[in-house]
């Protein structure tokens, strides 16, 4: 009889509640396994033209993944682009996508808002 190994990925996201006039994120944690796809969710402020998906694995620190000015790509360079993809619907909403999720993968993911790019400021 082989031993199998199971190999998980965990992702989790910055829980918070739903609150008036904040970012909500969704699901708040996820465990998954090795080669399963992974979607998260993003609903930004009301109004705020700048959205920011950040990934931080154990003993790292914050990196951003992607960010958008309105519904355009602002910054991917650090986008594992064959296997994650972002978008960003008109109607203000992100979902960032994990095809298929590998070990390396887990991590807190955060999603961020702000009125406009500091490069606007």
């Amino acid at each position: 009889m082989g031993t199998r190994f199971l190999c998980w990925v965990t992702i989790c996201l910055l829980g918070a509640e739903l609150t008036e006039g904040g970012v909500t994120q969704s699901p708040r944690h996820m465990i998954t396994g090795k080669g399963q796809a992974v979607a998260l969710w993003c609903d930004p402020i009301s109004g705020h033209r700048a959205l920011y998906w950040y990934q931080q694995t154990l003993g790292q620190g914050l990196g951003l993944l992607i960010s958008f000015e309105d519904e355009a790509v602002a910054d991917d360079s650090q986008l594992p682009k064959h296997r994650f993809s972002a978008e960003r619907s008109k109607g203000g909403d992100s979902p960032l996508q994990i095809k298929p999720a590998e070990l390396g993968d887990s991590a807190m993911y955060f999603c961020a808002s702000s009125l406009a790019t500091a490069l606007q400021n």
